[in-house]
């Protein structure tokens, strides 16, 4: 050995020994508690703790250079924490997202796969009202996150269906806060049950993709308890999911993310949450006054974030407590996670396994919207489908974005309707694979870095001849005609030719049904959709409509299962189907993409990642840009639609079967309320029916709903002729409304009206509770009022 090798070798081990001295009785932790570990941290180190480690970008620069390194834990992951070696505190690892991990299937000098599993979308989960599948697809969904080494899966999405064009409805489950919280409390236990963590979002009132870093939601305090947070409340209190996930948008003039009112006031004062507030990517300005709010990470992180809090403490605007009280609640994190707890994660989940997870539980959410002369399922003589419409042969398995999913495959309408021992007519299959490939390679190339969070546009509809539709229908025995939307991240959908089908759809479901009515065969649409279309102005040219939402990656062999009457649909809708976009109460305060500005979005883009403003004039605030008026208050949806007495194309709640079911009701005698229905199969095929319980409350000091969802049940698989007997539980608490003049929520003196029944407007049995005392349930902080008075609906 040369003398520069030894003494090389002798400063390395003088460095490790003055290390091992430095650390000799500095707390660990895991061997120490959570406050002796904070205790010993520096200033430096709390702050770094709270501020993530930063996201490359490609073809940006500046702010959102990293602080650490993001991908070399887990690639493709959404993002990490800062580790602080010193103190055994390592980094935790955070990835997308609500229908299932989204990380990359590949990696460099690796010829290993990392493919996930892309579950049904959070609308198709919801509509299959049963809690205990959401759930087991939660567990098969965590276990993923488990064994790819991932610690918080950044979702569900909890926001309310407010209006049809929202771009990230598919993510999201209802127009009704108690089933949007029901079903998200299902998949925050189903994925915690693997000893990961969730993150809920996005936390609160971001109804709109349109500036959503910008825009302020304004609104009544009685709207934003009964509607906008309710459903986080029950998730908070019935699933105690690890994090929440602070908004990007203003909530009556404040940044949720730097509002203390909602996030310490509400979110841990008045509901008891535990865990920690992270902010969405990039979201908010002031990292200090996210501090002081409650909001304890900030991801992915940036530079001048840690300098700011920094600079803050120095000057005394922000504290060492709530500093401290943030970096307890991240160290509390941090010990209750696999990586944190040394997990053996396999990087081989059962995708398998998972796959048939995902497909029975798709055909459960499934809707049959119509079914004229029991056209499903197809009779036993079907044996050759002719396949129209591009989607038919290229499935929506989820939408686009964060709420993306890398799979290894999608079944197609065309595969699933083969593997299910039907034959596909070659030429339209021809036809459509050749057009879909020239049309696909007519797309302009993007270099955007964000490109692959865009939705990217669906190739025109192709109408075949109408000689091809006539040789068709006389040589196969039905048709099918599949119907696609997608939508996501950035932008809300447009009304004409997204809400509204083009004049092409039209005119395919219109010549492809008469082709084939001609020759006394059936034609069968299939909508492969994210959110909700018009359906009143063609619904009744189709024999049968089966809403297939998006149903993950198997969605075409589930489609074939109920087609083939394997599966009796069971899905119900949680959101209304209006005859017209304009019918909607909030129609008039939600952009319409067709008319916004693209600059908008450039500088939601630019403001999301810190890069600075966008140039040009300072402008008057934009109403639906910059501010949306809430005007429609608590009456969203159904409770719209039913207490104006508004016809509407498909209620909340509907959705049909192969069989029928009937009704019986009976009203308990204790405390709390429980109301049994017994459910008979009075048709011929097993299936499984969807009980929804609507309470119509006396007016009390303010108007109320004609009716409200307060509690479901779904029955299990009945065979024809049998009954099962669903228990409801109803307590005087969940009567309340909340008044705004007394700041509580209150159970009004009168009689309640319980409504039984199939849907909104599908009411079975009535039952009534009366001589209700008043009682006040909760007094509550009087926070997060508008700045000025909301002229909310009055008709």
């Amino acid at each position: 050995m040369t003398m520069k090798r030894v003494v090389i070798s002798m400063m390395l081990m003088s460095l490790y020994l003055a290390l091992q001295s430095c650390t000799q009785g500095v707390p660990q932790l895991g061997k120490a508690s959570v406050e002796k570990v904070l205790k010993a941290m520096t200033t430096e180190e709390k702050v770094t703790l709270l501020v993530g480690t930063g996201m490359a970008l490609p073809g940006l620069s500046g702010n959102t250079a990293v602080v650490g390194e993001t991908q070399s834990l887990v690639a493709g992951a959404a993002g990490t924490t800062t580790p602080i070696p010193r103190l055994g505190i390592p980094a935790i690892v955070v990835a997308d997202g609500p229908a299932g991990l989204r990380i990359s299937p590949q990696r460099e000098g690796d010829a290993s796969t990392y493919y996930c599993t892309a579950f049904p979308v959070g609308t198709l989960l919801a509509s299959t009202w049963n809690t205990a599948l959401v759930e087991s697809v939660g567990e098969a969904m965590g276990n993923e996150v488990l064994e790819y080494g991932v610690d918080v899966l950044l979702g569900p999405g909890l926001n309310i269906h407010r209006n049809p064009l929202c771009g990230r409805n598919f993510e999201y489950y209802s127009e009704d806060p108690l089933l949007t919280g029901k079903i998200g409390a299902a998949v925050v236990k189903g994925i915690q049950s693997n000893g990961v963590g969730t993150s809920v979002k996005h936390f609160a009132v971001n109804s709109q993709e349109t500036n959503r870093t910008g825009n302020d939601s304004r609104l009544t305090p009685r709207a934003l308890r009964e509607i906008y947070l309710k459903g986080f409340e029950v998730i908070v209190k019935e699933s105690a999911p690890w994090t929440i996930m602070s908004s990007y948008n203003y909530i009556n003039g404040t940044y949720a993310s730097e509002s203390r009112e909602l996030l310490t006031t509400i979110l841990r004062e008045e509901w008891g949450f535990k865990g920690i507030v992270m902010t969405d990517w990039f979201g908010g300005k002031n990292a200090p006054a996210q501090m002081y709010a409650g909001n304890d990470l900030l991801m992915p992180g940036r530079p001048d974030q840690k300098q700011a809090i920094l600079d803050a403490l120095a000057d005394g605007s922000l504290s060492i407590e709530d500093v401290n009280a943030n970096v307890k609640r991240m160290l509390e994190l941090i010990v209750a996670t696999p990586r944190f707890k040394g997990y053996a994660y396999s990087n081989k989940p059962d995708l398998k396994a998972h796959a048939e997870v995902t497909r029975y539980s798709a055909a459960e959410g499934m809707i049959l919207l119509k079914n004229t002369d029991a056209t499903l399922p197809l009779n036993e003589t079907v044996k050759n489908i002719a396949a129209f419409g591009t989607t038919s042969y290229d499935f929506i398995a989820g939408g686009t974005g964060s709420g993306d999913v890398n799979e290894a495959y999608t079944v197609s309408l065309g595969e699933g309707l083969v593997n299910a021992g039907y034959t596909l007519d070659a030429d339209m299959a021809s036809l459509y694979e050749t057009y879909k490939a020239a049309e696909e390679a007519k797309q302009p190339k993007s270099d955007n870095p964000f490109a692959h969070f865009f939705n990217q546009a669906r190739i025109p509809e192709l109408l075949p001849e109408r000689s091809l539709l006539e040789k068709k229908a006389k040589e196969t025995d039905v048709a099918i005609i599949t119907i696609g939307r997608n939508s996501g991240e950035f932008t809300d959908r447009k009304i004409e030719g997204d809400f509204e089908l083009t004049s092409a759809e039209k005119a395919l479901i219109q010549q492809v049904t008469e082709a084939f009515h001609k020759e006394g065969k059936k034609a069968v649409v299939i909508l492969n959709i994210g959110g909700v279309i018009e359906t009143a102005s063609w619904k009744n040219i189709p024999d049968a409509i089966l809403l297939a939402w998006q149903g993950g990656q198997e969605g075409g062999n589930t489609v074939a299962d109920i087609l083939k009457g394997e599966v009796n649909p069971s899905g119900k809708l949680t959101m209304t189907f209006p005859l017209h976009y304009i019918d909607h109460a909030s129609s008039a305060n939600f952009p319409d993409a067709n008319q916004t500005d693209s600059r908008q979005m450039m500088a939601s883009m630019a403001a999301m990642v810190g890069a600075g403003e966008v140039g040009g004039e300072a402008k008057a605030p934009e109403k639906n840009i910059d501010y949306t008026l809430y005007e429609e208050d608590i009456y969203v949806g159904y409770r719209y639609f039913d207490t104006f007495g508004k016809d509407v194309s498909y209620p909340f709640g509907y959705g049909l079967s192969y069989t029928t079911f009937g009704y019986e009701a009976t009203l308990g005698t204790d405390r709390p309320y429980t109301v049994n229905v017994t459910v008979t199969n009075t048709g011929e095929r097993p299936g499984k029916e969807v009980v929804q319980l609507y309470v119509a409350a006396p007016a009390g000091d303010s108007a109320k709903p004609e009716k409200e969802l307060k509690g479901f049940a779904k029955t299990r698989l009945l065979q024809a002729g049998e009954s099962e007997t669903l228990t409801l539980t109803l307590n005087a608490d969940d009567l309340a409304s909340f008044s705004e003049a007394k700041n509580a929520w209150i159970t009004d003196k009168g009689t309640y009206t319980l409504r039984i029944g199939s849907s909104s407007r599908d009411i079975r049995c009535e039952l009534t509770l009366e001589n209700v005392a008043e009682r006040i349930v909760e007094n509550v902080h009087d926070v997060l009022k508008p700045a000025e008075a909301i002229a909310t609906i009055t008709h």
